[in-house]
């Protein structure tokens, strides 16, 4: 999203969800528009897929892969599913970031794959650009790609433990050297948060994260925002705490029949922004797809629909 974009809270029509058909099952979206088709990435055998025409009707896609690439059972043991997989679009290819690992350690690591058109073709990988392991204080799952004003891509990543961290790529997605940046952590709360995304909206950065727990009792996973005038941050919520010291504004929280809503993306289209997420049914189980209208109030936040 350009930093001149800036879709607005209209009062008389407040933002609202989306009426979605067809393959609604979905686990840590991503997704992109391109060749007039959306196409949707998500957490599972191989990286599942979906497309659509209109954000609102949803056909099921191919995996991204065949079988999991070679190098995931020797730096990750025990990893299957491949998680929370990222889309982003520079330096000519579409790059897709992905995690494997194993639920509740930090021996992870992000893979990197890229392609030419997301039409035509497939996917070549590039093994894994971060891991992380037992003596780090940071988990290398949950990744996302910024591209900011001066071309420059920038990876973030994390999940618990130390909370999100920041990288500095090139133009071929590898990262470049550059030293590893804190940017979103809860040292209050046990380190409870992940799912980054960071969009360049209204003139500001804004970096959502998933606080709590997506996955086990109390499935209390909500979405939250902080933002900063350069992409490295500092990071800091509408009430002035820095996102680093446990700072985030609630931007969608679940209720009786959506519970634990979180794991967002942000799209840009003609027709507006949009807030793409996962959410659990009443029994904490299916994930779902969910798609909310958000725009920015006149103090430059987001108001997103939901659960």
């Amino acid at each position: 999203m350009s930093g001149a974009t800036c879709p607005r809270v209209d009062p008389q029509k407040p933002p609202a969800l989306l009426t979605l058909t067809g393959n609604l099952g979905t686990h840590d979206p991503s997704l992109i528009a391109a060749d007039g088709k959306v196409y949707l990435f998500q957490t599972g055998s191989r990286l599942p897929t979906k497309t659509s025409t209109d954000l609102l009707n949803w056909q099921a896609g191919s995996a991204v892969f065949s079988s999991n690439p070679s190098w995931i059972a020797a730096k990750v043991p025990g990893a299957t599913d491949l998680w929370a997989p990222d889309i982003s679009y520079f330096g000519g290819n579409y790059h897709l970031y992905y995690a494997a690992s194993t639920f509740g350690s930090n021996t992870s690591c992000i893979g990197h794959a890229t392609r030419a058109s997301l039409a035509a073709g497939s996917w070549t990988d590039h093994g894994s650009v971060v891991c992380s392991g037992s003596g780090d204080d940071w988990n290398a799952i949950d990744p996302n790609v910024i591209v900011d004003d001066a071309g420059t891509p920038w990876l973030a990543f994390g999940s618990f433990w130390g909370g999100i961290q920041l990288l500095e790529l090139d133009a071929t997605g590898a990262p470049t050297g550059g030293a590893q940046r804190s940017i979103a952590a809860r040292p209050h709360n046990g380190g409870a948060l992940e799912g980054a995304y960071i969009v360049h909206v209204c003139g500001y950065y804004y970096l959502f994260v998933s606080w709590d727990h997506c996955c086990d009792s109390p499935w209390n996973y909500n979405i939250r925002v902080g933002r900063a005038e350069s992409v490295t941050g500092p990071y800091s919520d509408r009430a002035g705490t820095a996102l680093v010291d446990g700072g985030g504004t609630l931007v969608v929280a679940g209720d009786a029949t959506w519970t634990a809503p979180g794991h967002n993306a942000v799209i840009v289209t003609a027709s507006g922004a949009y807030n793409v997420y996962h959410a659990l049914n009443a029994s904490h189980a299916n994930p779902t797809l969910r798609i909310a209208e958000i725009a920015w109030d006149t103090d430059g936040w987001p108001v997103s629909a939901g659960p």
